[in-house]
């Protein structure tokens, strides 16, 4: 599967993307999230795109319902990843119109210990 979920300390959610990211996975991944912000409240988001090829070409990632229900319950977002995904990564994720924090930081390795100390400071 191209996007993984795994729950860490703190309302940390490590989200692992490879290859090319599809509408049906990522709307599957965000169902997952959902429950659990509604379980546990307000949570901390970090992006790991590791051989990450991109975004399957659909329409539908349009659609704003997860962003417009559950956008207030994301305090930061910390993506990690091939310094080339850099602004689409960053739009993708609605940095410009989000209130949470977005950072983006380029690593060529899994390293995402700064992107971790940024997003749990």
């Amino acid at each position: 599967m191209p996007i993984t979920l795994e729950e860490e300390p703190g309302r940390v959610f490590r989200l692992e993307m490879r290859g090319m990211l599809r509408k049906a996975e990522f709307d599957h991944c965000q169902s997952q999230l959902a429950g659990e912000m509604s379980r546990q409240g307000p949570v901390r988001l970090l992006f790991i795109l590791d051989g990450f090829e991109g975004w399957e070409s659909s329409e539908k990632w349009s659609d704003l319902t997860f962003y417009a229900n559950y956008g207030d319950s994301i305090e930061r977002i910390a993506i990690v990843g091939d310094e080339r995904w850099r602004s689409e990564a960053l739009m993708f994720a609605g940095a410009d119109l989000r209130r949470a924090p977005v950072e983006y930081f380029a690593s060529s390795s899994s390293d995402d210990g700064a992107a971790r100390a940024w997003l749990t400071a």
